[in-house]
């Protein structure tokens, strides 16, 4: 598959190839045993070759707000420092408004993902789906125009994101 290829080959280079394999490895469950109504995926491509990819997942709380989660994407390292990325994160984020998504969390660089309107929230006020082992990328923006209030209880997430060295 051109896209896990994508996930593996990317956080290889970038991080270390245990890395790779357990990105890529995500990349592949999330294609294939999450529930597509639970599941955006997104690419970017240049001459007919996917230089980039994004996944967008549904979290549940236990209220009525609409929330997904952005992770994980990548972008081939050849193409990085291009916007590539950011460009994948605004369009998915138009495309979650566009489904009334009231809040979307990303786990990251805080000062990556900043640039795409994501701000550091405590975990006093919305916890994570699983214990974080760098409580400041846990991140948010809301896509409704709401203030980030606090959250009841503890997400729940997607099957293949609910393991905890993915957090």
């Amino acid at each position: 598959m051109e896209i896990e290829q994508l996930f593996r080959n990317t956080f290889s280079e970038s991080d270390s190839e245990s890395e790779g394999a357990l990105i890529g490895k995500l990349a592949h469950d999330l294609m294939t045993e999450t529930e597509p109504a639970h599941v955006f995926g997104h690419v970017a491509t240049e001459n007919e070759e996917v230089i980039g990819s994004i996944f967008f997942t549904r979290m549940w709380f236990d209220t009525s707000v609409t929330v997904f989660l952005l992770a994980p994407v990548a972008v081939r390292t050849d193409y990085q420092g291009r916007g590539v990325g950011q460009r994948l994160i605004n369009f998915g984020i138009d495309q979650l408004r566009q489904q009334s998504v009231n809040l979307l969390f990303t786990y990251g660089d805080p000062n990556y993902y900043s640039k795409v309107g994501f701000e550091q929230v405590s975990e006093d006020i919305v916890r994570a789906p699983l214990e974080l082992t760098q409580p400041e990328g846990w991140l948010c923006q809301s896509l409704d125009g709401s203030d980030i209030e606090q959250l009841p209880g503890k997400p729940r997430c997607v099957e293949a994101l609910n393991r905890p060295e993915y957090w």
